[in-house]
């Protein structure tokens, strides 16, 4: 078993056959057991990785091919990459009414993935088309600015160069995009709670900095 890469909060190993993700910090018990959950529920509805077992602190996934977005996206194909995010990001808010959005107690609520980017989706690199949506460990019941929100910071963070593809990414997805201000205040909130995370894990460590100053650095963008 090796490492696979961008793995930042487990511990995640791999065979080439199956994917063992070892939960670690924060309510791990609780993150392992929501994305066994939904991991189980989704398959057949999304593209998303098998659940071979589980126990108390590790998940065994099957391991899917593909190439993670953040991968493609400096490749020269940031459009095809955003387009298939933002159309994959469709069908999750529009999980039908088996799926785990069908409880929600508010109207507008929707499955959000809580973590969406190109860097928790792969890619087929021939085709661009989405072969899995994978971490679901902090996926709720909430409002699709979340995910919208968190992907385009995803790529204005780490990306920055190829923040002008982001239309595709949102003609893609459909629908009226929120306003600029909404959309800077979710990806606040999310960096906020990030850091929130990191701080009962470690407080004031260099997780709890790092997301602090993704914050301010955040809120001093403009349009």
């Amino acid at each position: 078993m090796r490492p696979l890469k961008h793995g930042y909060t487990n511990i995640t190993l791999s065979d080439g056959a199956v994917v063992k993700k070892t939960y670690e910090g924060p309510d791990a018990d609780l993150r392992l057991r929501r994305e066994h959950a939904l991991l189980t529920r989704l398959h057949g509805q999304l593209p998303v990785p098998p659940v071979k077992a589980a126990d108390d602190t590790t998940l065994t996934l099957g391991f899917v091919q593909g190439t993670p977005g953040q991968e493609l996206l400096d490749s020269g194909r940031a459009a095809q990459v955003l387009a298939s995010c933002g159309e994959v990001l469709r069908r999750v808010h529009a999980t039908g009414p088996s799926g785990p959005a069908a409880d929600a107690p508010e109207a507008g609520k929707v499955l959000v993935h809580g973590d969406f980017g190109p860097n928790n989706v792969l890619l087929d690199p021939a085709t661009y088309k989405v072969t899995a949506v994978v971490d679901w460990e902090f996926a709720h019941l909430g409002d699709p600015v979340e995910d919208l929100a968190w992907c385009e910071w995803v790529v204005r963070m780490h990306h920055p160069d190829r923040r002008q593809e982001l239309p595709h990414f949102f003609r893609a997805y459909g629908g009226e995009v929120p306003p600029w201000p909404v959309r800077k205040a979710a990806m606040i909130a999310r960096c906020e709670a990030l850091r929130e995370f990191c701080r009962r894990w470690e407080p004031d460590g260099p997780g709890e900095r790092q997301w602090r100053a993704r914050a301010s650095a955040t809120a001093a963008w403009e349009k």
